[in-house]
């Protein structure tokens, strides 16, 4: 009875123990496939990747919230590294890499290719500029060569490596640069590689067609700048390409600056990784693309890839991509382009000497603020054919590519006397009704004679500011600049921003006010008689057509000098937030008396009431004109030629807008026709303005 009793007890017992312990994996195996699969499906899983989703750049728009540079759908090739042949099968790599180079040369495609080597005839030489790109090759672990080989020998080590033994030289070289891009890509498993971008539908179609034969090479959809119009303001705009060797070095120094910093988070940490750039990137190269990278880029996300026991591959954003901002620029496009039609279609007509090409520039700001409403220089070129064309651009004697408008800086010549006069009165050096005669010769300086060249309406007569400006008389501004002396006369360029950045977002030159420690700077002597020089924009003065622009603009609206900008605002991606809006930024306030200003404004109207190219208009035009001797070199040959300068303002009596001009090789004179035409059209966007007055024409 114990012994059937104690087995009865050990069979109830066992059966209890087995039935809790089977009760327990059923309440587990529940949880997991009920309650929280998704905690759990990792375990089904042989292995999970992230990869890179690109972020959409931002658009470039005028003040209209026309895009002059935006995003098209395109096609992007790229290769899978889950799917790719290996490394370790270089023959399958080797005869599919060689099979789409081959398929897009064919069809005359890029395709995404570095090498700091290339045939030279029939020998293997470096690339000129591929410093940064060498070091790559030479790094430890790659080809493991010192920085005394040759290229002979990066090729014979690359052939090596890659196993291209049985290729022709020409495509070897062609897949070794395929793969040193993959390389400097960091292309893996997690990390594709862009083959090629903008790929045509036919090439599309075959690779999809033939996908069998084109293991783990993926097309995928993606965006291609455009432009609204190319020939747009070219130079302002700017363009974005693939990042060269040297802006990698520099982005890769910044990033590793950026993420040395220890009270960063992790979270703050991703978002530095995130926008960083890899070597197949892209970045902006001059203009807005350039200045507003940062603004424009945007931040990367990434998608995981899992691929389950089964061999199923399933993809999902993990973090989302955050596109890049839009940026609001000051002027409208149409303006624009009717101020580059006529600087275009003026520049030839007012030609001088033939032996010189005509180029220039015009700039247009609003005085109330300094944005610029225009920027032209000509010649110019079209950013949708810039890539294809930029050799030839650079090749141009012409330089197409300079922006004239903020990089060049001119003699001013007597553009620069409303500035002195201003001087003057302030001073006290002169009154309005001081009278400085005019006798044609100036002869202060005993060993020196300077010459006022356009006295034919006024030699032998008094002058005064308003007179004087009216007739561009050197020797009533000879006087006065000796007057004031040179730190004087110098301080006052300066106090309207010549001689100085004006604050643009964009590469613009310094130029240089004259004066003794410029001179000596040079290597120099400043003689006294160099102030008379300087006061009528001659001596060693250079300053650019934008800083022209924002010193009549400045006596335009009475003195207030604001930095200038072509940046009105920056927009997020989807515009439903301002990130940035320009307010007036006020640089300094000269504080100039109402009898100055009025004085100076008198003579600047009167001279613009004598052309007739202002006749017609509504409004009265206040300008000054400005020519200076310059000597160039053409051919071998030194040739003397004069450039052309006009500063107005209008309408004078409220004045809206200001406009510089600079011409080489082109007398002033005929420049009043493009100040008509640029206000004419800004004014015919906008709203009526004042009649304008008339009176005799005179050549100044």
């Amino acid at each position: 009875m114990r012994n059937s009793y104690s087995l009865k007890f050990r069979t109830t017992a066992v059966t209890v123990l087995i039935l809790f312990v089977a009760s327990i994996f059923i309440a587990d195996l529940f949880r997991i496939q009920i309650i929280s699969p998704e905690a759990y499906s990792s375990s089904v899983s042989l292995s999970k990747s992230s990869t890179t989703v690109k972020a959409v750049r931002g658009e470039i728009l005028d003040n209209k919230g026309t895009s002059l540079a935006y995003n098209v759908a395109s096609y992007s090739v790229y290769f899978d590294g889950s799917y790719f042949p290996r490394s370790t099968d270089k023959a399958s790599r080797n005869e599919l890499v060689l099979k789409l180079i081959n398929l897009f040369e064919k069809h005359k495609l890029e395709y995404n290719a570095m090498l700091p080597i290339e045939f030279k005839g029939n020998e293997i030489v470096y690339k000129e500029d591929s410093r940064a790109m060498k070091e790559k090759l030479f790094e430890k672990g790659y080809l493991n060569l010192n920085m005394y080989a040759t290229a002979q020998n990066c090729f014979d080590a690359l052939v090596d490596y890659y196993e291209l033994q049985d290729y022709s030289a020409k495509n070897a070289i062609k897949l070794a640069s395929v793969y040193f891009a993959m390389v400097n890509a960091d292309f893996s498993r997690s990390q594709p590689f862009t083959f090629a971008e903008n790929v045509s539908d036919e090439v599309v179609y075959i690779i999809k067609e033939q996908s069998r034969y084109y293991t783990g090479v993926e097309v995928r959809v993606d965006t291609s700048r455009e432009y609204y119009d190319g020939s747009i303001a070219p130079h302002i705009i700017g363009y974005y390409d693939y990042i060269d060797a040297n802006e990698y070095e520099a982005q890769t120094k910044k990033y590793e600056e950026q993420m040395a910093d220890e009270t960063l988070s992790d979270e703050e940490k991703e978002v530095i990784k995130l926008r960083s750039y890899g070597m197949t990137d892209k970045i902006g190269k001059f203009g807005i693309e350039n200045a507003m990278e940062e603004e424009l880029k945007g931040t990367n996300g990434l998608s995981t890839t899992t691929i389950t026991a089964d061999g199923n591959k399933s993809t999902a954003v993990t973090t989302e991509p955050v596109n890049g901002n839009n940026v609001i620029l000051t002027f409208d496009a149409d303006f624009q382009q009717k101020v580059q039609k006529i600087l275009n279609s003026r520049v030839e007509n007012t030609k001088g000497n033939s032996s010189t090409a005509a180029a220039g520039s015009v700039v247009v700001l609003d005085v109330n603020d300094f944005s610029v409403l225009a920027c032209a220089t000509y010649p110019s070129f079209d950013l949708t054919t810039y890539k294809e064309n930029v050799i030839e651009l650079n090749n141009d004697a012409t330089s197409p590519l300079w922006n004239r408008a903020l990089r060049s800086t001119y003699a001013p010549g007597s553009t620069v006397k409303p500035a002195v006069a201003i001087g003057g009165l302030e001073e006290g050096v002169v009154t309005s009704s001081t009278p400085i005669f005019c006798n044609v010769y100036y002869k202060y300086f005993s060993d020196q004679t300077f010459q006022c060249f356009n006295n034919n309406s006024h030699g032998g007569s008094n002058q005064y500011v308003d007179t004087a400006i009216y007739n561009s008389c050197n020797v009533y501004f000879y006087e006065v600049g000796r007057r004031l002396g040179i730190d004087r006369l110098s301080s006052y360029f300066r106090k309207f921003g010549l001689g100085e950045k004006t604050g643009v977002e964009l590469t613009e030159a310094t130029g240089v006010v004259a004066g003794p420690e410029e001179r000596e700077a040079a290597g120099g002597t400043w003689y006294p008689g160099d102030v008379v020089q300087a006061a009528i924009g001659q001596s060693d003065n250079l300053f650019t057509p934008i800083q022209l622009a924002c010193y009549v603009a400045t006596l335009a609206n009475g003195g207030t000098k604001y930095k200038a900008h072509f940046v009105k605002a920056i927009k997020s991606a989807d515009y439903t937030e301002t990130v940035y809006e320009a307010e007036p930024t006020v640089i300094r306030e000269l504080n100039i008396s109402e009898e100055s200003k009025e004085a100076v404004k008198k003579g600047m109207v009167n001279l613009g009431s004598s052309f007739s190219a202002f006749r017609d208009l509504k409004y009265p035009i206040a300008c000054k004109t400005g020519t200076a001797q310059v000597k160039k070199r053409v051919n071998g040959v030194t040739v003397s030629y004069t450039n052309g300068f006009m500063i107005a303002y209008a309408p004078a009596d409220n004045p809206q807008i200001a406009v510089a001009i600079a011409i080489e090789n082109a007398m002033s004179t005929g420049l009043a026709v493009y100040v008509a035409e640029i206000c004419e059209a800004y004014f015919n966007l906008t709203s009526d303005v004042q009649p304008a007055q008339t009176s005799n024409e005179i050549l100044s």
